[in-house]
């Protein structure tokens, strides 16, 4: 009789985990054309130690350099590179004078804030994390450099990554001769939106089977993105180019086809041959620059075909003409933030991290050695639950600091100085965006060019140290990561399931309420990509504590339940929504099943009735499920 195969641990095969996608080539050389050639051009001055500080401000940049366009790419280096020169500059000013015990106390508080910031969001989470980790280098890294000068050259080393990310093209595939520079200022935002017709046309393709809900998540994730896209700041000083304003029309005319195609695959039992040529040649004019020509109709059979009919129709006016109401998501207001960053999400993770920076840097302040700073920086990332479940992120630290550990002595003893230092600090700031796809691998990458960075620095070879600290730091961040707190575990999960919550009751009510036949398409579908989105960044909360030991998992057992629940609830509401722009009235099958979700899901009872103004409900007893 075989024997069962026992299966692989959630932990571990999230460890094991490889992120897909194509390689970036123009993030690659971005980072061969800043780490190493500052690196270079410090020890060409005779002044290596101020060439390692503009090194390791582009260092910390390009792990932030990831795809998008380049308006979002101003936000996602810009505010984590200034937040890492605020943390140099204050923990050069602490290294200078205060105590060991005065040190723990400060940086235990500075990690109760830069933690609970981090909670508010990943541009925040990565400014969170630069400005403890910079504040750790600043106070123990031997440089003669002053407080301001050191602040100006970090600062100095992430700008020129940044331009560099500004200035050089990146022309996307299948990209028309004729698009012109306008065209090609925005190559992310275009790509990103090319990509949410893609997602459209998947959805489309689905319809009828299986695999419709993994495809309806993917159209979300494609939303997201394209809306990060175009989020950022204008890079003119004018919103008004021809390109622009057709990047966001584009956009906003993939609304109403994304609304549609969910509509479809939640009431279309059977598959509709031919629904995905529609989208699929819009995105193709989306990455050549060009009209959309003429597509073909679907079949106006039912609300959802006539829907997606319309939509296209408005969607081809709109390449046609260039022209629309653009839709731009609403601002956090900073009230928000702060609750966010107050909220038990921000309160857990505030306390993680001031315990593990607090306690990593007394261990280091009483170990007494010369690369102190080394424990606390490390922690820092160990600590950061967007970085994947604890032991998983413990496990690849700990690989890839020994694989960068042991790759970089080799290369050490083999290569001359500094100018073979020089060149493994080229090689691994190129290898930087490549290697951010697994943990490990992006581990291994930093510790090498963080070695070559002290190396040229003056500081002796030291790899075997850098394991021991490594190993130190995890065994701290396990620790800690496993007690027990006086709150409730999974603050973040619940706290995403809430936000989750809400955004969804805020979009039930507005297309169940009482409505005006001239009321704004734009509001309902800027609250349906908050419920979609919210629901999102709540189920990855989901399975990152899922994939935790089992003494952590069980805080979270069921929420998978709750969000899938709420995401068939929003499925529900897109359906009605397209259903009551048709004729006016919803059938009784999808009232009832929107009523039976939300009376499961406690929404009436935790945020009022939901109004029914336009819900047929004479049949109550009808199906509640999908078909």
């Amino acid at each position: 009789m075989p024997q069962p195969v026992a299966s692989v641990p959630p932990w571990l095969r999230h460890a094991l985990r490889v992120q897909p996608g194509p390689v970036p080539w123009n993030a690659v050389l971005r980072g061969a054309l800043t780490c190493g050639p500052l690196l270079l051009l410090g020890v060409l001055a005779h002044a290596p130690t101020a060439g390692v500080l503009a090194a390791l401000g582009a260092m910390l940049a390009g792990v932030n350099d990831r795809p998008g366009s380049r308006r979002a790419a101003v936000t996602r280096l810009g505010a984590p590179a200034l937040a890492g020169a605020c943390g140099i500059f204050l923990g050069t000013w602490l290294g200078q004078g205060a105590g060991a015990g005065q040190l723990t106390l400060v940086f235990a508080l500075c990690g109760l804030v830069g933690g609970a910031l981090s909670a508010v969001g990943p541009v925040a989470s990565a400014c969170g994390t630069q400005w403890l980790v910079t504040m750790a280098v600043g106070a123990g890294m031997p440089l003669p450099e002053p407080a301001a000068a050191r602040a100006l050259l970090f600062l100095a080393g992430a700008a020129l990554l940044l331009t560099l990310r500004l200035l050089l093209p990146a022309p996307m595939p299948g990209t028309g001769t004729g698009t012109g520079r306008g065209a090609r200022r925005f190559d992310g935002e275009r790509a990103a939106v090319a990509a949410v017709y893609d997602a459209v046309a998947g959805l489309l393709d689905a319809v009828g089977t299986g695999n419709a809900t993994a495809r309806r998540a993917a159209l979300t994730a494609a939303l997201d993105q394209a809306q990060d896209a175009l989020a950022g700041p204008r890079l003119r000083r004018h919103a008004s180019s021809v390109a622009e304003r057709r990047v966001h029309a584009q956009y906003a005319a993939a609304l109403p086809l994304a609304e549609a195609a969910t509509a479809l695959a939640w009431s279309r039992p059977t598959p509709v041959p031919g629904a995905a040529e529609g989208p699929r040649r819009l995105a193709a004019a989306v990455r050549k620059g060009r009209p959309s020509g003429p597509l073909p109709a679907p079949a106006r059979g039912d609300a959802a075909l006539r829907a997606l009919d319309d939509a296209l129709l408005r969607a081809a006016d709109t390449f046609d003409k260039g022209t629309a109401d653009a839709l731009h998501a609403r601002r956090a207001a900073p009230t928000t933030v702060l609750r966010k960053a107050v909220g038990p999400a921000g309160r857990e993770y505030g306390l993680r991290v001031a315990a593990c920076y607090g306690t990593a840097t007394a261990v280091a302040q009483a170990l007494q050695h010369g690369h102190w700073y080394w424990l606390p920086a490390t922690a820092v990332f160990l600590v950061k639950p967007d970085l994947g479940p604890l032991a998983s992120r413990v496990l690849c630290r700990a690989l890839g600091t020994l694989a960068g550990a042991a790759v970089f002595a080799v290369l050490a003893a083999l290569l001359p100085h500094p100018g073979g230092l020089i060149a493994v600090a080229a090689g691994c700031g190129a290898l930087i965006p490549v290697a951010a796809r697994h943990f490990a691998a992006q581990t291994a990458t930093i510790t090498a060019l963080v070695l070559a960075l002290g190396m040229v620095g003056g500081e002796p070879q030291m790899a075997a140290a850098r394991c021991g600290e490594t190993l130190l730091a995890c065994a701290i961040v396990l620790v800690v990561g496993h007690l027990p707190w006086p709150r409730q575990r999974g603050g973040d999960v619940t706290a995403r399931l809430t936000t989750a919550r809400a955004a969804t009751h805020a979009y039930v009510r507005h297309v169940l309420g009482a409505r005006d036949e001239r009321a704004d398409r734009a509001t309902r579908w800027t609250l349906r990509r908050e419920a979609y989105r919210a629901l999102a960044e709540a189920r990855a909360a989901i399975d990152r504590a899922a994939a935790e030991l089992p003494t952590l998992a069980r805080h979270t057992a069921g929420t998978e339940r709750a969000a899938a629940a709420l995401e068939r609830l929003v499925d529900t509401t897109t359906a009605c929504a397209v259903h009551l722009d048709d004729r006016g009235r919803v059938p009784a099958r999808q009232a009832a099943a929107t009523r039976h979700e939300a009376e499961l899901l406690g929404l009436e009872a935790e945020f009022g009735p939901l109004p029914v103004t336009h819900l047929n409900t004479s049949r109550t007893t009808a199906s509640c499920g999908h078909p």
